[in-house]
């Protein structure tokens, strides 16, 4: 099992990592300021949970397939940036309206969630991330490797969860503010509706 020092240096990085610039706290930062805080939030729990699948994908050596198979990658950044086009689409055609704004959150909010999960899983570099990443802070001396990397990675949700957390919260406030005025609405909506087919030409782009 993990040492206390292990556990508590993982964290710390996992944290910078996590501050860092990235897709997904963009992402976070968006959804945001166009639903207000708790529509944030519930995007952030779902990019949470996407993270326990890379997780058990590494556990179990799923993530060495998109590793080794250029096929599986490619299909699955394709996926990512196709869903990323239909975010982007339906932020550039709305018209910034109240009823818009409240859409997501009052009528399914499981919506969201699923978005964040989606947004995650999608990602194939996260699972390279992960499979590059986790091992170097597991040791066959001390147990179960696997059981070291399911550690390590509820690690790593826990810093995800607590900085997107936060960063979900602050960009909700100011979202909830923004919202108040039709055209400060309409203008958030084309900036976002920008930044997603930003993000889904990075991942097209992107290579192992």
């Amino acid at each position: 099992m993990l040492t206390p020092e292990v556990a508590l240096s993982f964290f710390g990085v996992a944290i910078l990592l996590a501050l860092a610039p990235g897709p997904d706290n963009l992402f976070v930062l968006m959804q945001s300021a166009m639903w207000g805080r708790r529509s944030g939030l519930l995007v952030v729990l779902g990019l949470c949970t996407g993270l326990i699948g890379h997780t058990v994908a590494v556990a179990v050596g799923l993530a060495a397939l998109f590793a080794a198979s250029e096929t599986a990658f490619t299909a699955l950044k394709i996926a990512g940036a196709a869903y990323l086009t239909w975010l982007a689409w339906g932020a550039l055609r709305s018209q910034g309206d109240a009823a818009d704004g409240a859409a997501p959150a009052q009528q399914n909010s499981g919506r969201l969630y699923r978005r964040g999960i989606i947004m995650n899983l999608t990602n194939p570099k996260v699972s390279l991330f992960f499979l590059a990443f986790l091992p170097q802070f597991t040791s066959p001396g001390r147990g179960s490797v696997a059981m070291q990397t399911l550690a390590l990675g509820g690690l790593m949700i826990l810093a995800t969860l607590l900085v997107f957390g936060l960063l979900a919260w602050f960009s909700g406030t100011l979202g909830d503010r923004l919202q108040r005025s039709h055209t400060l609405r309409k203008t958030l909506h084309r900036v976002a509706g920008v930044v997603f087919l930003g993000l889904a030409l990075k991942l097209v782009l992107s290579h192992r």
